[in-house]
């Protein structure tokens, strides 16, 4: 039987989108003509799969040979819900769901939660420090090799281990000397990776939370940066890594470093209860890397560090930090989020806390247990990695229709607060940078050696580039914040870890890709009620389309991933706010944006 029901369109489901707890949201179904339908009813199930609401759709009226039933429920209480529809026809009874084994996902948040104004309608600059720029020369490296900036990334010591302790001296200075540059790209939060006293340059295996690395700087020097920053409206994130430790920490002491007895030093240590042993050298470690043993979230100690007066976040947001990203946020228990982000809040109700998640959030599954990130209550926002996803593979020559549905799935299950907050990107620390992704070349069958030698150049470079330039500009116009991994904007190459963490590229830049960036991010900046209003995403005529409305004004993005010029059709004669020229077609491999006005 033909059954017409669309979870992505208002006219089936209204409002679109997550639902505040309490409101009304209501269900049209729509039935072609051939067997006769006695009854349709919407039933909402909780997460625990107990039937909640069993609502009849009422009868209303018939055009064209289609029925149309519609009704509405309300769900009071906050969480995760799923419904289908229950259909009793005269040959029997029948379910439409959303595919022969999953229903429709309801997502319904707390009436109390608010995400912070504070970052929304901006641009995220992430840097990763040690080597985006040397201010000044820092002070001698405690451990490691010091290199120059010009000098290849170590792969992996002698022993053949790689131990991430090849230092470029990217410091605090540096960032300050660039505030410039970042108001060039219309940046308003700057994302640093982690600052906090470490062995390794990526600082993700922390030495000491109160203590600013000396190779960066020091803690006057780090103020002077959130000042600096702040004058030009600029804030600061931090990177939070509360799952785990260094194993070279005062907290654990494996080497014995620190002037105090370590948890892996005695029985005795007040840092013993904050780790779990299983013999004399056996520990719980993040994904079984030595050098991270995990943190018992429960141990007095270490909530008391973190959480409670002269702790960790209380202390660096009370120097003016504006966010928090959580690193592994899914390796946390939901307690310590919820702890995290009052004690976040307590300090500045508007600093905004982002979860590091690289799946769909709102239905996230960890270690057996559903997370409730977006309810209210733990994260503002998300790293948006299905976005990256749904992104690179459409500039790649991808389906636009896959495209759309993936778009469609977020916005339908996170709160619009929530995607406002979180971060659209194309690229982080942990992936293969977006120049490199977007090539087409195959590059698996190298080592990482001849990885580390490779630069994409001729008609590849080429291609690369308008394929970013085309995710770019999906990145700075679908909803969220999109996010600059440090390089991106100027075409930097790169494979996976360490390879995406070169030194940046500033006597190299590709200035028409800077040029480029720096149009996206004004005509952005000059349009935040769109680009912060609603979206609509659909495919005419082969082309990708993505409407971003606020009131009667547009923004129009239209792109073109063939490899054949395409005709604009009702967008013809426009002008292209990326070019300021009139256009009448698509290049392969290309996008325009348009200014347009409501219907």
């Amino acid at each position: 039987m033909q059954i017409r029901y669309d979870e992505n369109s208002e006219q089936c489901k209204s409002p679109f989108g997550a639902v505040q707890a309490g409101a009304k949201v209501t269900f049209t179904v729509f039935c072609k003509d051939g067997v006769f339908v006695n009854r349709i009813n919407v039933i909402i199930a909780d997460d625990d799969g107990d039937s909640l609401v069993v609502s009849p759709l009422s009868y209303i009226d018939k055009r064209d040979g289609i029925s149309r039933f519609c009704g509405s429920v309300r769900v009071d209480k906050p969480g995760l819900y799923w419904y289908r529809f229950e259909i009793d026809t005269e040959l029997g009874i029948f379910f439409k769901r959303k595919s022969e084994t999953d229903d429709y996902q309801l997502t319904v948040f707390s009436k109390a939660y608010r995400t912070p104004a504070e970052f929304k309608g901006g641009v995220i600059y992430h840097v990763f420090i040690d080597r985006f720029c040397k201010g000044d020369d820092p002070d001698i490296v405690p451990h490691g090799v010091a290199k120059k900036w010009d000098e290849p990334l170590t792969l992996r010591d002698p022993d053949g281990v790689y131990r991430a302790n090849d230092f470029y001296g990217g410091n605090l200075q540096g960032v300050i000397d660039k505030l410039d540059y970042f108001k060039s790209l219309c940046v308003n939060v700057v994302y640093l990776s982690p600052i906090f006293e470490s062995p390794s340059n990526h600082r993700y295996d922390t030495g000491d939370y109160l203590k600013i690395d000396s190779y960066l700087g020091t803690e006057d020097k780090f103020c002077e940066l959130i000042e600096k920053a702040g004058g030009m409206g600029i804030s600061i994130m931090l990177d939070g890594v509360f799952n785990h430790t260094g194993a070279d920490s005062r907290y654990f002491n494996k080497f014995g470093n620190y002037d105090a007895v370590g948890a892996y030093q005695s029985e005795k240590s007040k840092y013993r209860d904050w780790y779990r042993f299983h013999g004399f050298d056996s520990y719980d470690s993040w994904w079984g890397v030595t050098v991270c043993p995990t943190v018992n979230k429960d141990a007095e100690g270490w909530r008391k560090l973190i959480l409670h007066k002269g702790g960790v976040i209380k202390k660096w947001t009370g120097m003016g930090v504006k966010g928090w990203r959580l690193d592994v946020v899914d390796e946390l228990p939901e307690k310590t989020v919820r702890d995290i982000r009052r004690a976040i809040k307590s300090v500045d109700p508007d600093a905004t806390v982002i979860g590091e998640v690289w799946e769909d959030a709102s239905n996230k599954i960890s270690y057996g247990k559903r997370r409730h990130y977006l309810l209210g209550g733990e994260l503002d926002g998300v790293m948006n990695y299905p976005f990256k996803d749904a992104i690179l593979a459409y500039a790649k020559g991808g389906d636009v229709d896959a495209f759309c549905d993936a778009v469609k799935v977020i916005c339908n299950h996170y709160p619009k607060r929530s995607l406002d907050c979180s971060m659209t990107l194309i690229g982080t620390h942990d992936t293969v940078r977006a120049l490199n992704a977007l090539a087409d070349f195959d590059a698996s069958a190298l080592t990482k050696e001849e990885r580390a030698q490779l630069r994409l150049d001729g008609v590849v470079l080429d291609d690369a580039k308008a394929r970013l330039r085309l995710a770019a500009t999906l990145q700075f116009m679908l909803p969220g914040i999109p996010s600059i991994y440090y390089g991106d904007e100027i075409a930097m190459q790169g494979y996976e870890d360490p390879l995406n963490r070169m030194p940046m590229a500033w006597d190299d830049a590709d200035e028409d890709m800077l040029a480029f960036y720096r149009r996206l991010a004004a005509i952005r900046s000059a349009h935040k009620p769109q680009v912060t209003g609603d979206v609509d995403v659909f495919e005419k005529d082969g082309l990708l389309i993505v409407v971003r409305t606020a009131r009667v004004k547009q923004l129009t993005v239209v792109a073109n991933n063939f490899g054949e010029c395409r005709p604009l059709g009702e967008y013809a004669d426009s002008t292209d706010l990326l070019t300021g020229k009139k256009v009448f077609d698509l290049p392969p491999c290309s996008v325009a944006v348009f200014e347009t006005r409501k219907a």
